[in-house]
């Protein structure tokens, strides 16, 4: 697992065998994180399942609760699988522009 502090968020990127590796490594750090905007790049080479992504939903509205964001980066996935809440796009691009569409949302009052 790969950590970066970027200016407006914390990127980890996956660099393990298999997911349930890489999962089983974010869960022991993932309330060093708690106060951050997380966006998590799991790379396209690990096999994931829907189930398997999912794992992430209930931190994911964790993380929405205590008013910082949580985003996933993978290509593989069709996103129109998942909850609309659950924030999962294709390119960091992407995720970047979520991340700046919550903190509006935020700002506004959402």
């Amino acid at each position: 697992m790969n950590i970066k502090k970027k200016k407006k968020y914390t990127l980890i990127s996956s660099d393990e065998n298999s997911f349930s590796d890489f999962y089983t490594l974010f869960l022991t750090h993932k309330n060093d994180f708690d106060k951050e905007h997380l966006v998590l790049l799991i790379s396209d080479m690990l096999k994931v399942s829907k189930k398997e992504f999912l794992q992430f939903l209930d931190f994911s509205e964790h993380k929405k609760e205590n008013g910082t964001s949580f985003v996933i980066v993978n290509s593989n996935v069709n996103i129109d699988d998942f909850p609309e809440n659950f924030n999962i796009v294709p390119t960091l691009q992407e995720a970047e522009d979520v991340l700046e569409m919550e903190a509006i949302e935020r700002e506004l009052g959402f």
